[in-house]
């Protein structure tokens, strides 16, 4: 038998030596239209970010080493240009000699793969654009890194090669830029722990650009500018597009072969196409997906190499083996943190119309007590009527691809979340827990399934009528005053049924702590004592903060980046006392609790250095060193453990951010339009002189700061009454005197423009410009059904902490 495969690499290399460690006597000849047979495409990110250091081990098998061993006829750079099904042969294009000839088949294998997808923008074709797709992509951007030394790179797209990408560039010393169109990075998880990874990523640093577009490249001088949709501009000496990858299915069209909706080639259980003497696999088909039931694109190697090994059987043994589908198992390194995903998100649940449960859970790599104990988050999808696990997504430091495999299984044989619990993992203390958190995610879900606890979302928090519910913090004092939802009554879970004559029964009572398990407590406490409507939040703080942290700050970078470059790092004289404080696996706030309870013992200008595995803390930390007065010196993310060093100083002698004590805020109640103009005139005359301004708008004065063209929002009743009510946006403010129906706040714009005085707009405009930070209440935003997308671009959203943060360090405080 004579078979022909077309393309190499994981899908094409397989079936060729499968073929032939089944049939000494096949003919088989395979082309790849590049130099190279077999390599390993997921790693080559990582041989140019020096991590695989020798070039050499991306090889599987050389094309001399594939033809010793199995005695095939592999022909490089050699391009299949036509498929001929009707007298079975295909024309080939030798890129050597440049010449066309045919070549007849028995059977033929389409392994061309994907192609990345270039879309049309003006300048595109920049020498500094690259993609990386194959070896030769590879090579010339290590070459030009080698020889340019480039400085700043972009990196276009968030998925699982642009996120490798940046990494890579990162260690290979560029400061790097990422532009993605969606909310959020990494596709194939939802954006409650796309959050995890944003925060990741501006801890190391990586400038982030969501919800962009890239619409110009325009060379200049000192590199290469990135036109972004909202008119934000990058500068760079490299661009990466990695914005996806369409399957190569120009030889199957033109040849008439079946091509699916999705734009891949159609084939059926036994990998055979429209045509039955030629069968196709990898990232050119469409899979079945069981989770869905229906045909999907997902180009992983794994599956293609399974793949080759059923279609190789198959063409030699006759139709015998089926390929049961793929259900996109998948893992990436994102620097220090590991992130997995198996079965399909909530995105693809709605777009189906499937109904499903998510739950979140937080747990510890292994026991909390042993050692390294790295957090790992976990959200599970699955059916509210028989428990089947429809996906998950693990993001974590250590242990995330073994928590992931165990949960693929589950998918891949039709279980349910009772099938987590009865998980046999291998347990020692090094290792896992006695519950694993695989067998935790089950353990929850099967409480929620049976009504043993009501959970609310995240995103419920948001839409929950505060005149006929009621938030309880269920952490202790500690906690709460580090950080706490708007709104919510602190009564730490122990208290609770002491306390419970402050609770009243006639309204929802939403429960909430750390991660969820003292919420559940406290919930299960309530139900018991006649509570009728009790929910409890899913992942708890930690979801909700991590998420509310993204959204209010997006294309932040994090504080970690400015510790080393603003110079407050100290030489350690040799009088220098440091403690060392092991505070890994602890949950807020027992990291900061110990901080406090060592840094009260020793003396000024000594140091205290703590590791810690809460993500959070860092943000925690540069609050409590303010509150207390102490100097950090140093904040570092590696591997999941966060290292900060602080010093104890002499209240004096306390380093505070520049102009600290020389800043200036303003409160902004009300929404009349003269009240503004005096806000925004005193805002920019105080910026103008160098001085650091926040405007925290309350109430009324979120008017001034919503946007003349909103977006289309979901609201309450009372959110929608107060919409219709209030002005929409500063053009519609009137006169605190002399307002005559609007006349007046008319007459004063025509004069103000008449004598070219700025108008309101335009003062606001001037403000942002020259950096006056406008700080919106999120408790006010709440009272009165006013969204985050209703107010302008760049909005901070904050609670009295902010504010009080701000006037602290302030010596003029207007209130307006």
């Amino acid at each position: 038998m004579k078979i022909l495969i077309v393309g190499g690499v994981a899908g094409g290399a397989t079936v060729a030596a499968r073929l032939r460690r089944i049939d000494e006597n096949a003919q088989i000849i395979l082309f790849e239209r590049g130099e190279y047979v077999s390599y390993a495409n997921c790693g080559l990110p990582y041989h140019i970010g020096g991590t695989i250091s020798d070039r050499n081990r991306l090889f599987v098998q050389t094309v001399d080493g594939f033809i010793n061993r199995f005695n095939i006829d592999i022909r490089i750079r050699s391009e299949v240009v036509g498929i001929d099904t009707q007298n079975k042969s295909i024309s080939v294009h030798n890129l050597a000699e440049d010449n066309i000839y045919q070549e007849t088949y028995d059977k033929l294998v389409i392994s061309t793969g994907a192609e990345p997808i270039k879309p049309i923008i003006p300048g595109i074709d920049d020498k500094r654009i690259f993609s990386l797709r194959s070896v030769p992509d590879m090579d010339q951007i290590k070459n030009y890194i080698d020889k340019h030394r480039p400085k700043r790179a972009v990196v276009i797209g968030g998925g699982f090669i642009g996120l490798e990408m940046v990494e890579n560039l990162y260690d290979a010393g560029l400061e790097v830029s990422l532009v993605e169109r969606l909310n959020q990075v990494m596709a194939p998880i939802d954006y409650s722990m796309a959050a995890l990874v944003h925060q990741h990523l501006s801890q190391k640093r990586v400038s982030l650009f969501l919800e962009e577009n890239v619409v110009e490249f325009e060379s200049e001088s000192n590199g290469l500018k990135v036109v972004l949709e909202s008119g934000k501009e990058l500068v760079a000496d490299m661009v990466i597009l990695s914005i996806g990858v369409r399957p190569d299915i120009k030889l199957a069209k033109e040849a008439g072969i079946k091509i699916g909706s999705l734009g891949g080639i159609v084939v059926d259980d036994y990998m055979q196409t429209s045509d039955n003497d030629v069968y196709a696999l990898g990232d050119a088909v469409e899979i079945y997906n069981p989770v869905i039931g229906k045909n999907a694109l997902i180009p992983l190697a794994g599956p293609a190499n399974k793949q080759g090994r059923i279609v190789a059987d198959n063409i030699l043994e006759g139709n015998r083996y089926k390929y049961n589908g793929t259900i996109g198992t998948s893992i990436a390194k994102v620097f220090d943190l590991t992130v997995a995903a198996t079965g399909v998100s909530a995105k693809i649940l709605k777009r189906e119309g499937i109904e499903y449960i998510p739950s979140f859970t937080h747990g510890n790599s292994h026991a909390g007590y042993y050692p390294d104990a790295l957090p790992i988050s976990i959200k599970i999808l699955f059916s509210p009527v028989d428990g089947k696990l429809y996906g998950a997504q693990v993001v974590g430091f250590d242990g995330v691809d073994k928590r992931i495999d165990l949960f693929a299984q589950v998918i891949k044989n039709n279980g349910t979340i009772y099938d987590l619990q009865e998980i046999e993992h291998a347990y020692a203390p090094p290792y896992s827990s006695a519950k694993d958190p695989v067998n935790m995610a089950g353990f929850v879900a099967e409480n929620i399934l049976k009504k043993k606890v009501n959970i609310v979302q995240w995103r419920d928090i948001e839409k929950r009528d505060i005149t006929t519910s009621l938030l309880i913090d269920s952490r202790t004092v500690e906690e709460f005053n580090m950080g706490h939802i708007n709104g919510a009554v602190n009564i730490p879970v122990d208290d609770i049924r002491n306390r419970l004559a402050e609770i009243p029964k006639d309204r929802k009572i939403i429960v909430y702590c750390a991660v969820g398990l003292r919420g559940y407590i406290a919930s299960r406490i309530l139900m018991q004592h006649g509570y009728i409507s009790v929910f409890n939040l899913s992942g708890g703080y930690k979801t909700y903060s991590c998420i509310m942290s993204d959204r209010s700050a997006p294309n932040a970078m994090c504080a970690y980046k400015n510790i080393k470059e603003d110079g407050n790092m100290a030489e350690v004289n040799s009088d220098t006392k440091t403690i060392n404080i092991d505070a890994c696996g602890l949950q807020c706030p027992g990291p900061i609790m110990q901080l406090k309870k060592n840094y009260d013992q020793i003396g000024f200008g000594d140091r205290l250095e703590i590791k810690v595995t809460d993500q959070a803390f860092g943000e925690d930390l540069n609050g409590w060193c303010r509150m207390v007065g102490a100097k950090l010196i140093n904040i570092d993310n590696s591997g999941g453990v966060i290292t900060a060093t602080v010093e104890k100083i002499a209240k004096d002698d306390s380093v505070v951010p520049t102009n600290s004590g020389d800043n200036k805020t303003l409160v902004v109640f009300g929404d009349d339009l003269d009240r503004a103009l005096a806000s925004f005139v005193i805002a920019n005359g105080a910026a103008a002189s160098g001085k650091k301004v926040s405007i925290f708008f309350t109430f009324w004065g979120l008017n001034v700061i919503k946007k003349v063209k909103k977006p289309s929002v979901k609201k309450d009743f009372l959110g929608k009454m107060f919409g219709m009510m209030l002005p929409s946006s500063s053009k519609k403010l009137g006169l605190s005197q002399m307002n005559m129906a609007g006349m007046g706040s008319k007459m004063m714009r025509y004069i103000m423009k008449s004598k070219n005085i700025d108008s309101l707009e335009s003062l606001m405009q001037q403000a942002k410009d020259n950096g006056v930070e406008f700080i919106a209440c999120s408790m006010s935003m709440d009272v009165m059904g006013i969204k985050k997308e209703e107010l302008l671009d760049d909005i901070t959203i904050g609670g009295v902490a902010a504010y009080l943060d701000r006037a602290e360090n302030a010596n003029v405080n207007l209130f307006i």
